[in-house]
């Protein structure tokens, strides 16, 4: 998802380097200065599974039941198993849908009475797709990012112009972008600086343009100044800034018009979620991949530099889905298990500690996880049972627990 922004720490984060290497301390000093959106980005909308045990460590008081989350800058939204939408944190641009500007340390429902398949939380605007696979967006819409025609704030769901049939959308920074149903074409609006809508111009769209190329895709996710896609035959695109190596395709060209193919040899993707400056991706043999911005470890292959091709995530475990943020990233694995790299230094790895890492690290409960997505500086993420929990930064009560306090572990989102 969306940029993750202003970091601000007080001291320099301890770093964990990968055994035998020696990390440089400029890392530890010279944190980049991003302005950065979200993008909560793992879109799944399964059925829960089959119930999930209370683990020892946490006590569960969980009144509702989530098929997906998704972790937006400074706050988070949710879709229930009864396609309810539900967000919370800050709300100063009326980003929680729930016709006010009042911030929530609680889940809060978006108004409108709307079912929602799926939700994604982005820099200060969010959007759905409902159960008919109609779009809606909320919050700030000073580039167009809400795709209704207008530049008007909207404190509730608005209808995304067009008349077209989605089947997933992504919002980020004052962009968002969706995959229609049932056609497979993509189409962006909002802010389209450096060519982040992959229409071929830099003209900002405040209705859904059409990417260019006539590709087909699966998926499409939003970052901070750069889109990235899985087509139907299991390749992925992207387009937009390429300052930093975020679009993957072994080159150092600053940006891109239109969709460019990741160079990725004969890797073939499953799923590829964009980040403010990094690109994580899943391929069909279920490893995991990231490119572009790594100096906070947010690559996970054991290295703080630039990469402009993807690098694989160390550790060899084998992975369902990922996200990336801003200068962290996450994945669930195959067998359920969260893991997490990058900086660290408001607890948004869940171990425990506010130690960053250049390779993956579990997060800490012995909770299973079938989704997790990555907010500026929180993660949120829903085990097999629909339980979710949200760890990290909490100043506008992104965790959704009803406090304000960080939490170096997963803490369960609270009841309305």
């Amino acid at each position: 998802m969306l940029s993750r922004h202003l970091r601000g720490s007080a001291a320099a984060p301890q770093v964990r380097a990968a055994p035998g290497r020696r990390l440089s301390g400029r890392l530890v000093s010279a944190l980049p200065v991003l302005i950065a959106a979200l993008l909560g980005c793992q879109e799944d909308a399964q059925s829960p599974t089959g119930p999930e045990p209370a683990p020892a460590l946490a006590s569960v008081t969980q009144a509702l039941a989530f098929a997906q989350v998704s972790g937006g800058w400074d706050r988070s939204c949710g879709v229930t198993t009864d396609h309810r939408a539900y967000c919370w944190g800050n709300n100063s641009q009326g980003q929680l849908g729930d016709n006010t500007t009042i911030n929530r340390v609680k889940p809060v429902a978006v108004a409108g009475g709307l079912s929602f398949l799926q939700v994604s939380a982005g820099f200060a605007a969010s959007c759905g797709v409902t159960t008919d696979h109609r779009a809606y967006c909320w919050g700030a819409n000073e580039r167009g990012e809400l795709g209704d025609g207008t530049t008007t704030q909207r404190l509730k769901p608005v209808a995304v112009a067009g008349g077209h049939l989605f089947r997933q959308v992504e919002s980020n920074f004052q962009h968002s972008c969706g995959v229609t149903y049932p056609d497979n074409k993509a189409y962006c609006w909002g802010e389209n600086t450096d060519g982040r809508l992959g229409d071929g111009t830099l003209t900002n769209r405040s209705k859904p343009a059409a990417v260019a190329g006539g590709l087909l895709f699966r998926q499409i996710t939003a970052g901070y100044r750069h889109t990235c896609g899985v087509a139907t035959d299991n390749r992925a695109y992207c387009w937009g800034l390429n300052s930093s190596g975020q679009l993957g395709d072994s080159t150092e060209t600053y940006r891109r018009l239109k969709p460019r193919r990741v160079a990725a040899g004969t890797h073939r993707f499953l799923q590829v979620d964009a980040g403010a400056v990094s690109t994580c991706a899943v391929t069909t043999d279920n490893r995991a991949l990231c490119w572009g911005d790594g100096r906070m470890g947010q690559i996970g292959n054991g290295r703080a530099y630039l990469s402009f091709w993807p690098r694989r995530v160390a550790g060899g475990l084998q992975f369902a889905k990922v996200t990336a943020a801003d200068t962290h990233s996450c994945g669930t694995t195959t067998g359920n298990k969260a893991w997490c790299w990058g900086a660290n230094y408001n607890g948004q790895l869940g171990d425990g500690t506010t130690t960053s890492s250049l390779t993956p690290v579990a997060v800490a409960g012995g909770f299973s996880f079938t989704q997790v997505s990555a907010g500026i500086s929180h993660t949120c993420g829903r085990t097999p049972g629909s339980v979710a929990y949200c760890w990290g930064r909490n100043f506008t009560g992104q965790l959704g627990n009803g406090t304000k306090t960080v939490s170096l572990t997963p803490a369960p989102v609270a009841g309305p």
